[in-house]
């Protein structure tokens, strides 16, 4: 691999082209062109963040294989869903937390879809147990918290997001400064851009300045779950 120069013009045109034939006959017959357009090119773009995210922290990982590394499958998991396209249209890659086993685990996460691109850094809808001990570190740090929340890169970028529950979790003060935030379910930062930017060599520098905006969060989640950053 030769270096990151963007990600090619088909790399949407093929996500654009599978939501027209979302099945599977179409996309083992373009199989080829997905390896090309997209599998390959994401591959070299994790080779490329590596040593970026590693100057972030060393215990995030950049896996550059298209099985069982930081790309996610394009295989929908049906088995509960209405919809049973089987192909998911939007690629993602999260670069996970050495002790993370799946999707919940803190990690800094890119977004590529055809008409929404974002990325960052945060812990998705973990179980309650490792929510609840995100809760307590925020509580027992409330105003290294609110230093983070608050810094102005983060309020500009659309503030720490995730979906909140209508009510105070229960244990928790509903009074306590930062209610908003322990009713949230996910903690993350993301910095959004035109899907176009990544067509361009600088998106590793956009993409690094993202992750670099988070990392403050990251570590106050990764030091609430005594995991190293």
């Amino acid at each position: 691999m030769s270096g990151f120069a963007g990600f090619p013009e088909d790399f949407f045109r093929f996500f654009e082209d599978l939501k027209q034939n979302n099945e599977r006959a179409w996309f083992n017959e373009h199989k080829p062109r997905y390896l090309e357009a997209v599998v390959n090119p994401i591959s070299e773009f994790i080779v490329c963040m590596a040593p970026r995210l590693e100057s972030i922290s060393p215990h995030y990982i950049a896996n550059p294989k298209p099985h069982g590394g930081s790309m996610f499958r394009i295989y929908r998991d049906t088995r509960f869903s209405k919809d049973k396209t089987p192909y998911k249209t939007p690629a993602g890659v999260q670069f996970r937390h050495t002790a993370g086993k799946d999707a919940h685990a803190p990690g800094f996460y890119v977004h590529l879809a055809t008409d929404e691109l974002f990325f960052g850094g945060g812990v998705w809808l973990p179980p309650n147990p490792v929510l609840n001990r995100i809760r307590d570190h925020i509580v027992d740090n409330a105003a290294s918290w609110g230093r983070i929340r608050n810094a102005k890169k983060v309020l500009a970028s659309g503030g720490i997001r995730g979906d909140s529950l209508k009510r105070p979790p229960r244990g928790f003060d509903a009074e306590h400064r930062h209610i908003e935030d322990l009713k949230k379910k996910s903690f993350y930062v993301a910095t959004e851009a035109p899907p176009a930017s990544a067509l361009k060599p600088e998106f590793l520098d956009e993409v690094t300045e993202g992750f670099r905006l988070a990392a403050p969060m990251m570590h106050f989640v990764t030091d609430a779950l005594e995991l190293p950053f």
